[in-house]
């Protein structure tokens, strides 16, 4: 059975037509009987349906401008920039970046061209923490939607992300995805026609993974699942066969993933920092989906590694460092310090006093399976108390979830889930609750047993234990508290905006109370915001008291200068702070090197304005449980991570190293490691030994196979010049600043310099629809006077001085349709058509014309076919001399043009008379030559396209660029010379 294709539309892809009372640009996806039209000069939320044999369509062409619409000196660069500012179909070879609100680095643009070497495109995408690999993926979906390669797109990750990642694809990309969670599932089955699934494959949506794998959604998804998937945090998704540890919920997931890449013709992302927890078999089955061949294939041989890096992509910050050198925003280095403390006396003997406790029971245990619970119920009893009082009050309140196992193998399985911080757990997303310690006795099987399991001795010493810890809250006797608020003061008086990492929902907010009480207290010259964020929040909730910290509180006023968040690990991962806080401390060691890189990734990432983060991590120079930590774990992978420049996940063996010197500490040493000269200084435990030899074993083999991946065969500068090309056909970053201030300027915005850089400018006066169209993009409350930013990023409420920012883009399309329409004030068209300058830039008189040229762009599909697109440039040309016998000047001399200034002023009426005469020739020669310069335009388009294509090995057959219709003159200008002897109003 064959389907006909829809007959092809009348008018091609890029011609002008006239329907409705104005002219419109033809779209691609037109057919005979549906033409889809975007308004000349118009934005993409204005696109239409028109149906031709209903209404009236009839071709158009541009209207010339009209001689007596004059304008300054500055009129032409206005016009030329505001147009270029709003073409979204940009003739480039990268057939999104016109229509995207983020400026790549020439890196990020490496797995877009692995990504155009395939046809089904399959891709791990592994770069560190904070470099961009979501911006890599947006990419990548944006231009495989922009080419017509993909229909419909998805993302996969954790509820708490999934608003992050529908404002990325909308703020960056253009995407507005539907968010698909538990939360929001009942209202989109209900705007759902009875009978149809909430799913398109045409449409673009956020979905929780976890959601979307049970059983109830799993198969409508499965039917009608976009063919572009983005996996967010994609480790999770894959276990290894032998844990147990959230083994289930990770085989679901991977079962969930095994189905969408079973489709052969599926793009799949997959994106992580951490692909390898190093367990092998969890890595290859994550590879596995991308290509079966990968999950067997032998990575020592050349043709393994060479097919590995067809569909793996990773690089650290060292590879990428120099792409940051001109001025984007991405700190130069991050400090790193530790600082110790030492224990209160009533905190060591507290200490001494559970470390005593736990000796006596577990070496008292009976059986093998409550020896297991013991230890664990200890060990959660151990970190608490270390980690504050509070949480060390509530472990010792609430049960163990130990009890429950039945076997050892079961106890150590919960354990390491509830009271370490393993490599293969899903996320820190539900993991900050405290662990329980309380296990029943012996006396449990006696009838006289209190009804927690506990014979009368235990539970008074627990409840003494208890009690000894309430009194110990406060920064007088908890010092690692009186130390954090030294550091916390210091970081805000250096003008550094501090994020507090603990452990427990407990420990964060003891710690935020007691932060608000001491930084606040009276007389206080400088008040401090303080927050507490943990998974006893939903990820809404998250994120709504993160921005009552950082953004304009109900009256518009913005957010305090001092400010402080604390935290537990629901916000180490995906979540992006990096344009409110600028410095991290670890207020509890985590059990794992990568959460310390998680965390410290939140503010060292791209989009940072403070050029030196400070990462601090606090310790206690005589905790035992802090000694084990550092020495076992984090010193060694920090000392790795210098030494190569890679961050190695933990090994295999570091729980089973964690244990062995806990084991120490807990049942072999009688007098508590603080009162010896230190643990590890007397003896290097024979595990701990083989766990530092693997480490230094694993970075060796990781540094080695590095330059064999793909990024380093694809060579970034192949297409830095063809993205440096599109940048300055699409405007340059200065290029915007200077058109944003000056139009600004000219309509009443009275914009200010910032000493940090940008500027200031007040929209409150500004035109009725440029200010309806900037509260619409900052909202009702945005800060006032609005601050613009000379960077790629902007915190909510402010500006990017990007041409894809929202207000930047409703600036230049309002400039461009006053320019067009003679209707509106004068002051409110600070852009005219014509202009007539005196200037010392030319000796004889010259003509600059602002043109706009538009092809129909044929490119090659993935399929063997070709589909028609939409391509827009503007070009500046100028020549001397008489339009009858224009002799044209070089590029980079029209261009020059734009920069001439006005000395002297022109007479209105000598001026309308020389442009009607230029207008009129462009009916003769002028039009001929414009026509050629078109066709010579397309040929470039044509080059650029194919030397991307090129180097992408992508498909080349049936690439073509056709002019359509004549060219728009926009605007004509005359250049005349300065006078030197003035002699009237116009000499």
């Amino acid at each position: 059975m064959t389907i006909a294709a829809a007959p092809a539309p009348k008018y091609a892809v890029g011609s002008l037509v006239h329907a409705r009372g104005r002219e419109w640009v033809v779209l691609p996806d037109s057919t005979e009987d549906l033409l889809v039209l975007r308004p000349l000069g118009g934005a993409d939320v204005d696109i239409a349906g028109v149906l031709p044999g209903l209404e009236t369509v009839v071709p158009a062409t541009f209207a010339p401008p009209t001689p007596g619409d004059l304008g300054d000196q500055y009129t032409a660069g206005l016009l030329r920039t505001a147009l270029r500012i709003g073409f979204r179909a940009g003739a480039g070879p990268f057939r999104s970046l016109a229509s995207i609100a983020v400026d790549p680095r020439p890196y990020q643009l490496v797995p877009l061209m692995m990504a155009l070497r395939q046809d089904t495109v399959r891709l791990l995408i592994a770069d560190d923490v904070g470099i961009g690999k979501t911006v890599e993926a947006g990419l990548i979906a944006a231009e495989l939607l922009a080419q017509g390669d993909a229909r419909g797109l998805v993302v996969l990750c954790s509820p708490a992300l999934a608003e992050q990642w529908r404002a990325e694809l909308r703020g960056k990309f253009g995407i507005d995805a539907r968010l698909v969670l538990p939360a929001t599932i009942g209202r989109l089955v209900r705007e759902t026609p009875y009978g149809q699934s909430v799913f398109r494959p045409d449409g673009a949506y956020v979905v929780s993974t976890d959601f979307i794998k049970s059983p109830r959604h799993r198969e409508d998804f499965l039917d009608n699942c976009p063919d572009l998937v983005i996996v967010d945090e994609a480790h999770t998704c894959v276990a290894d066969s032998t844990a147990q540890v959230s083994a289930r919920t990770s085989q679901q997931r991977y079962g969930l993933l095994r189905t969408l890449a079973d489709n052969p013709d599926r793009h799949l992302l997959l994106v992580t920092a951490t692909p390898h927890s190093g367990k092998e078999e969890p890595f290859r089955r994550l590879l596995g989906l991308l290509d079966a061949r990968l999950a067997t294939v032998g990575f020592e041989s050349r043709a393994g590694r060479e097919l590995l890096a067809q569909f793996f992509v990773q690089r650290r910050r060292a590879d990428i460092r120099e792409d940051f050198q001109d001025g984007a925003h991405f700190p130069s280095s991050r400090d790193s310090a530790e600082l110790s403390y030492t224990l209160h006396r009533d905190y060591r003997a507290l200490l001494a006093e559970v470390l005593a406790y736990a000796r006596e029971t577990v070496r008292s245990a009976d059986g093998a399976l409550q020896q297991r619970q013991r230890w664990w119920s200890t060990l959660a009893l151990l970190r608490t108390l270390s980690s504050s009082p509070a949480a060390a009050v509530r472990s010792l309140n609430t049960r163990a979830g130990v009890q429950e196992a039945d076997t050892p193998d079961e106890a150590d399985h919960t354990g390491q889930s509830t009271v370490s911080d393993p490599a293969d757990t899903d996320s820190a997303e539900s993991a900050d609750e405290v662990p329980g310690s309380l296990l029943p006795s012996a006396a449990s099987r006696v009838e006289e047993a209190d009804p927690d399991g506990l014979d009368a001795d235990e539970k008074a010493r627990l409840v003494a234990m208890a009690e000894a810890a309430g009194r110990l809250a406060g920064p007088t006797r908890d010092t690692k508290l009186k130390k954090l608020v030294a550091t916390v003061t210091d970081l805000l008086d250096s003008g550094y905006r501090p994020i507090v990492f603990c452990r427990y929902i407990a420990t964060s907010d003891y710690v935020a109370e007691h932060l608000k009480k001491v930084l606040n207290k009276r007389g206080a010259e400088h008040p401090v915001a303080v927050a507490s964020v943990t998974g006893e929040l939903s990820p809404d909730m998250r994120l709504n008291r993160i921005a009552e910290l950082t953004g304009t509180d109900e009256n518009g006023d913005p957010a305090p200068e001092r400010r402080v968040l604390v935290a537990t690990d629901c916000l180490s991962e995906g979540v992006n702070l990096q344009e409110s806080f600028d410095a991290v401390i670890h207020y509890d060691l985590a059990w794992n090197p990568t959460r310390h890189e998680q965390r410290e990734g939140r503010v060292d990432r791209f989009g940072q304005r403070t050029d030196t983060v400070k990462a601090l991590t606090l310790y206690g120079a005589d905790n035992p449980v802090d000694d084990i930590v550092l020495k076992v774990l984090l010193r060694k992978h920090e000392r790795i991570r210098r030494a190569t420049g890679i961050s190695i996940p933990v090994p295999q063996q570091a729980e089973s190293a964690m244990q062995a010197v806990f084991e120490q500490l807990i049942l072999s040493v009688e007098t508590p490691s603080f009162e010896q000269e230190g643990l590890f200084e007397r003896e290097q435990l024979p595990v701990a030994e083989e766990l530092e030899l693997a480490w230094e074993s694993s970075a060796e083999r990781e540094k080695a196979s590095r330059s064999l991946y793909a990024q380093n065969r694809i060579r970034k500068e192949d297409v830095a010049a063809e993205v440096a090309e599109i940048r300055a056909a699409l405007g340059t970053g200065e290029e915007v600043r200077e058109f944003t201030r000056r139009a600004l300027g000219a309509l009443r915005g009275a914009p200010a310099d910032r000493k940090q850089g940008g500027f200031t400018a007040h929209t409150d006066a500004l035109p009725q629809g440029l200010r309806d169209a900037v509260t619409a993009a900052l909202g009702p409350r945005h800060p006032r006077p609005v601050v613009f930013h000379d960077a790629p990023s902007a915190p909510r409420g402010e500006v990017a001085l990007t041409r894809t920012d929202p207000v930047v883009a409703a600036t230049a399309r309002f400039v461009l349709d006053t320019a067009l329409d003679e209707k509106f004030p004068a002051w409110q068209r600070p852009a005219r058509r014509c202009g007539v300058i005196r200037t010392s830039a030319v000796r004889r008189p010259t003509t600059m014309l602002l043109v706009r040229h538009r092809f129909q762009l044929s490119l090659p599909t993935r399929d063997g076919g070709v589909r028609p697109q939409l391509a827009e440039d503007a070009r500046v040309v100028a020549f001397h001399g008489r339009p009858e016998a224009p002799q044209w000047l070089p590029d980079e001399e029209a261009l020059a043009l734009l920069e001439a200034r006005a000395t002297g002023n022109s007479d209105p009426g000598f001026a309308t008379d020389h442009i009607a005469s230029i207008l009129a020739a462009l009916d003769t020669g002028l039009m001929d030559e414009l026509r050629l310069r078109s066709k010579a335009a397309a040929k470039e388009l044509e080059a650029s396209h194919h030397r991307v294509r090129t180097a992408a090995r992508a498909r080349l057959a049936g690439l073509k660029a056709v002019p359509q219709g004549d060219p728009d003159v926009l605007g004509v200008f005359l250049y005349r010379p300065a006078a030197t002897i003035q002699l009237g109003a116009d000499a």
